[in-house]
């Protein structure tokens, strides 16, 4: 029995070719992809697409769109025994990682990817990417699934999709995961970690948590920045930001003064690193001891990306009893190194 994969096309460079009289990229019918890609039809899974009715550059993709994956996916949990959803690429990482902790006890592949070329383009990446994912999402073992997370396939390999940042705009291998080895490679052969992959709490049914506030900012910090700004920006239930290093940022009684008194207003302060590789370690100089001063929170080996859509999912949300800082700072599923 052929494995069945849902193929939700958001939109994105893949669903794009070009108009040879304009020059100009334009969106294609994705539900005619079968045509553009025969060998679909190939696959030892059966294909079934949904396309949104409007396809949305990734830089349109927020939370009210993740929301609508999310349910999509719960919806049709049952009737399919994996995901494929194609996406823009610049936004991705947010989406996987918004999508890793709303999608509960899930069990099941999700598989997220894209391309940095047109799928009509003679160059394109699109292809592989595609016809790849399609067999992550349909892998299965014992009439278990082998992926059961949120993960990115891209240029030859399957990363954690809460681990992944889009670190070139220009090269096809796009995504890095810097902080957590890679799930799986395709070569000649289809090769997957097992030791790498996520497991979530058996006890816990698929469900769909869609909280998510956009009460949120993100600030990176420079060096000779004012930081008497914050002062005039209103109060939000967040503030992430992301320092020198392994959690520095420069030292003096107005830094302190001012984030304590962003403290003192209620507001969690998240502190990322704005390295790509490593992550925060409060304490390991001088400098970063401002932050424990204040009750900062590390954001430890997090990306930016996972950061942000942690802080929007755990804030304010009533199935997270207990303090905020309880549980970002625990790994909710695979987002962090414990």
């Amino acid at each position: 029995m052929k494995r069945k994969v849902l193929l939700i096309y958001t939109g994105g460079t893949i669903g794009m070719e070009k108009d040879y009289e304009t020059g100009s990229l334009r969106a294609f019918d994705f539900g005619n992809i079968f045509e553009k890609m025969p060998e679909m039809k190939l696959m030892e899974c059966e294909v079934f697409v949904h396309p949104f009715a409007k396809p949305l550059d990734s830089s349109d993709m927020g939370p009210e769109e993740w929301k609508i994956i999310a349910n999509y996916i719960y919806k049709n949990y049952n009737d399919y025994d994996g995901f494929l959803i194609l996406h823009g690429t610049d936004t991705m990482s947010y989406t996987a990682s918004a999508l890793s902790f709303m999608l509960k006890g899930l069990r099941k592949p999700v598989i997220m990817t894209g391309s940095q070329l047109p799928i009509g383009d003679l160059r394109t990446d699109a292809k592989e990417n595609l016809l790849t994912s399609l067999y992550y999402a349909s892998l299965y073992e014992n009439d278990e699934a082998v992926i059961q997370e949120v993960a990115i396939y891209f240029e030859y390999k399957l990363l954690r999709g809460n681990r992944t940042l889009k670190y070139s705009a220009e090269y096809f291998d796009a995504y890095a995961s810097p902080n957590y080895p890679i799930l799986g490679q395709s070569g000649v052969h289809l090769n997957i970690i097992k030791d790498n992959l996520f497991r979530c709490d058996p006890t816990i049914e698929f469900h769909v948590d869609e909280h998510i506030s956009e009460d949120i900012l993100f600030w990176r910090i420079f060096p000779g920045m004012h930081l008497s700004h914050f002062r005039e920006i209103p109060k939000m239930k967040v503030l992430i930001l992301q320092v020198f290093g392994s959690g520095t940022i420069f030292s003096s009684e107005r830094t302190q003064e001012t984030l304590q008194e962003i403290r003192n207003n209620g507001t969690e302060i998240v502190v990322v690193s704005q390295c790509i590789s490593g992550g925060i370690s409060f304490g390991k100089y001088e400098n970063s001891n401002i932050f424990s001063r204040i009750g900062a929170i590390s954001g430890r080996d997090m990306t930016a990306e996972t950061a942000i859509t942690k802080a929007m999912h755990l804030i304010d949300n009533p199935n997270y009893p207990g303090s905020f800082a309880e549980h970002f700072t625990k790994s909710l599923c695979g987002e962090i190194t414990d």
